[in-house]
């Protein structure tokens, strides 16, 4: 993990619309699992390692690529 970075709902809504396709409800990207509500993705991404995925390994991680990739984007970024 990346220094137990927090995962928000923000991160996850964020993920998720990235997918393509038809949903009814919110799509795990790391297993693929179709949740009817936002709150309970939340919850089996933070209890995903008693169920015996690694989700929250996942989120984290892309978290922390999308952070560095917004820092890379604004030092490339011409300054005004």
């Amino acid at each position: 993990a990346s220094g137990g970075a927090s995962i928000t709902v923000r991160d996850i809504l964020a993920a998720s619309q990235r997918q393509r396709g038809p949903q009814c409800g919110y799509q795990c990207i790391s297993c693929c699992r179709i949740f009817p509500t936002l709150w309970s993705l939340k919850i089996h991404i933070q209890h995903s390692s008693q169920e015996g995925y690694s989700c929250k390994v996942y989120y984290r991680r892309l978290k922390a690529l999308w952070e560095k990739e917004h820092k890379e984007q604004d030092a490339a970024a011409p300054r005004a």
